[in-house]
């Protein structure tokens, strides 16, 4: 996905969760109910993930300087990580601390209608973003006949399927909070609607986990897909000066960042110049292939 793509994502995301934010807090004041308290904590979470991706896109595209040459593609894996993080400390966390806390001090709700009120526009507008953002990530990564969650297990860009997860855990945590309030007015014991915010932060704990797994695998380094892997192979065997070639090694420093080293086996009756033509030769047609990846490093195992 282009940084303008999720760009895109995270900015409906945003605006969404801002004021829907306001709009939950404004509702747990007039109805006292612990899960619309619990919803707007996790819509301020949410904003400050946005924020926190818009800085990591921003980090990751400044040019490579001498203290690093490889450039700052894996600020955005980082600042994603840390994302993760607050989802599971305050997201999760305080949720769940609010909810054992209105066990402590529980009381009925004044005013349902105004939660309802609140949830439904509240939802309306997280579908909204959930659509835009799994729209942007189909345009740019086409699933083949796989799974949302496989393509996304598969994708190297976090600020795109963060935001994915995020707007779809918030749904969840609407429908739950829902369920709270009405069945706290139906039974008229408020202990559903502090049930609904324990449930709401073991979701974002469990999102955060999630996150947390497959940000850090990008922070440690994957390899390029099998697809680039295999086109990289294909594309060096079928050069006239190669006798045989190692695996590639790729690295993504970034989503569309991607170091590659090889290690190719030319003829031996190759002279130094025909080897140095076969490797710029080489090295454009991966470049015309793929333009994610930035970085070329070839050695040449056999020279006479």
């Amino acid at each position: 996905m282009t940084s303008e793509s999720s760009k895109t994502s995270i900015y409906a995301a945003l605006a969404a969760n801002i004021g829907i934010g306001i709009a939950k807090f404004v509702g747990a004041a007039i109805s006292g109910s612990s899960a619309m308290l619990s919803e707007g904590i996790h819509s301020v979470v949410d904003s400050t993930n946005e924020v926190l991706l818009l800085y990591g896109l921003k980090r990751s595209k400044m040019a490579a300087d001498e203290q690093h040459p490889l450039g700052y593609s894996q600020e955005i894996y980082f600042w994603s990580l840390l994302v993760a993080v607050l989802i599971f400390a305050l997201g999760g966390g305080v949720s769940i601390y609010e909810g054992i806390n209105s066990f402590q001090h529980s009381q009925a709700s004044r005013s349902p209608m105004v939660s309802y009120i609140v949830l439904g526009v509240a939802a309306l507008f997280e579908g909204t973003a959930l659509y835009v953002s799994i729209r942007e990530f189909n345009q740019n990564y086409p699933r083949k006949n796989i799974g949302l969650w496989k393509a996304i297990r598969q994708s190297k860009d976090p600020s795109s399927f963060i935001v994915i997860v995020e707007d779809f855990a918030a749904l969840v945590g609407l429908g739950l909070a829902l369920a709270g309030v009405f069945l706290s007015e139906i039974t008229q014991n408020p202990i559903y609607d502090g049930v609904a915010s324990i449930s709401i932060g073991i979701i974002l704990t469990i999102v955060a986990i999630l996150l947390v797994v497959e940000t850090k695998e990008l922070l440690l380094g994957e390899s390029a897909s099998p697809e680039i892997r295999e086109s990289i192979k294909t594309i060096v065997q079928s050069d006239q000066a190669v006798s045989k070639m190692e695996a590639p090694i790729t690295f993504h420093l970034g989503p569309t960042d991607i170091l590659l080293a090889l290690n190719i086996e030319f003829k031996d009756e190759l002279s130094s110049d025909e080897i140095e033509a076969a490797t710029r030769r080489i090295e454009q047609k991966i470049r015309e292939s793929h333009q994610e990846i930035k970085r070329i490093f070839v050695e040449a195992a056999s020279v006479i």
